[in-house]
């Protein structure tokens, strides 16, 4: 064997041992692919990946197990509700130019026997509301609504119905991925994805006298059709019902906003059981913390809110509270914003007790007070709607709370505004009567009997919704 030979096979002997040397380093070095990415195929089907955050740092994403457990129990709402044109004397005339507005959202089955949540203004106004289900259609009876949450439930005729299975919105965090069900452009069972923005969101949206607006926001895509449906995390679990969205065109152009389930949950029991929401009031106002309060009350940071306005015979002016106070915890959660603030009330009770921490000036102090109803009571009350068919409009006698906020002694609110004389008088939901031809109104049926009687001049007086004095003069 030539030297050359030899040195070409010693070369090739080098290159082989640094080739199993650097093997066996990067082995060492390296981490096991099965650090960074994990699938077991003996416990889900191969067409599954889990994607949410274990406690060793795996990414799971199970959308397709999410969407197969939610998918079911989102249904198609469609409505009808009959409108009345008043644009000119043959309308009036002739009772107004009769015609049909459709309408259609997303629902979701609350229960196994037909109660489904949706929004509120999926179905106000609404004559006639059918629910789509597996192709199927059924007539669907309203139950309760509840616009301070932008809630309604509904009951259809079933058994066994695919009851969507109900999580915990206090546990979502910022960054957890959901999806959002429901019907877009009458595009029925769609589902996107998306990720917790924020959460406690107030938009000043609803027009209620007393909204609770704590939204959860996500970017999974929500479009016309999407509202009522559901927005559920990655085990398939109801987090909240999807409601707005917002944009500038009518469109999804970013971000959609949720009512939290435990919010739901509250609203809905309710509204079976009672027909009405049985809300707290704790009789006062509050407001955001400011940097000037922050200073005065020596803050850390800008937690907690202020109490702007007290109830003089309310529960916490019975409890010691005053005006300019900071609510910085009820049963010891703190209080970060006036949302979470709504947020906290609204899982409560009439007749609950609350131990509130709060700050006057520099000293830390705690008290407990007992939350009321609307009338300034603990008692269960009753559903105090008054449907006027004559008129063509719910309406219900102005609360105790609402007429001390408003420093009347009495007034009717109307409701929903159906096809009738209330529309043609162009009156809306929201307006509050306090008098007719000078006489104090304080029952709705004193409208139906006055209105339905009344010949020559009628002068109706009362405030708008945004709380502006009015005066309404009309001929009969």
């Amino acid at each position: 064997m030539t030297i050359d030979m030899k040195k070409y096979l010693i070369m090739i002997g080098l290159s082989i041992a640094s080739g199993c040397l650097g093997s066996y380093l990067f082995q060492k070095i390296s981490p096991a692919q099965d650090q960074l990415y994990t699938f077991n195929s003996s416990t889900q089907p191969a067409a599954f990946a889990n994607y949410h955050s274990s406690s060793d740092g795996v990414l799971n994403t199970d959308f397709v197990a999410a969407s197969a457990a939610s998918t079911p129990s989102v249904v198609y709402i469609t409505t009808m509700a009959n409108s009345s044109s008043n644009g000119n004397w043959m309308d009036w005339f002739f009772n107004g130019g009769n015609q049909n507005t459709a309408g259609s959202g997303s629902g979701i089955i609350f229960s196994k026997d037909g109660y489904i949540v949706t929004n509120n203004h999926v179905i106000e106004s609404a004559d006639k509301i059918e629910v789509m289900h597996n192709r199927k259609s059924y007539a669907a009876k309203l139950v309760g609504l509840d616009p301070s949450t932008d809630l309604a439930v509904l009951k259809i005729e079933g058994t066994n119905l695919p009851a969507i299975k109900v999580g915990n919105s206090t546990a979502v965090r910022v960054g957890e991925w959901v999806l959002a069900v429901g019907n877009p452009f009458n595009l029925t069972s769609t589902v996107t994805a998306g990720i917790v923005s924020a959460k406690g969101r107030n938009l000043n949206l609803l027009s209620s006298q007393f909204p609770i607006e704590s939204f959860i926001q996500t970017d999974a895509a929500i479009n016309p059709g999407n509202s009522g449906g559901a927005l559920v995390n990655l085990k398939g679990e109801l987090i909240g019902v999807n409601t707005a969205i917002y944009s500038r065109t009518g469109s999804y152009t970013g971000y959609g906003f949720a009512v939290p389930v435990d919010i739901v949950k509250k609203v809905v029991t309710d509204l079976i059981q009672y027909g009405i929401v049985q809300k707290a009031f704790a009789g006062i106002d509050v407001a955001e913390v400011n940097s000037s309060l922050a200073d005065k009350h020596q803050l850390q940071g800008l937690n907690g809110v202020v109490i702007t306005s007290i109830q003089s015979d309310g529960s916490s002016a019975t409890a010691g509270l005053k005006v300019d106070d900071v609510i910085l915890k009820i049963n010891d959660i703190d209080i970060t914003s006036k949302s979470m603030y709504d947020e906290a009330l609204s899982y409560y009770s009439p007749g609950d007790k609350l131990k509130i921490t709060y700050k006057r000036d520099t000293r830390l102090l705690e008290t407990t007070l007992q939350l009321t109803n609307k009338e300034g009571t603990t008692s269960i009350l009753k559903n105090t709607v008054y449907t006027s068919e004559l008129l063509g409009a719910d309406m219900e006698p102005l609360s105790k709370v609402e007429r001390d906020k408003m420093n009347l002694k009495s007034g009717v609110v109307l409701g929903n505004v159906h096809n009738g004389l209330i529309r043609r008088l162009g009156l809306q939901k929201g307006f509050i009567i306090t008098g007719i031809n000078n006489q104090p109104i304080h029952t709705p049926k004193e409208i139906e009997d006055i209105l339905s009687q009344i010949k020559g001049r009628v002068i109706i007086e009362g405030y708008s919704s945004n709380g502006g004095r009015a005066v309404y003069s009309y001929y009969f």
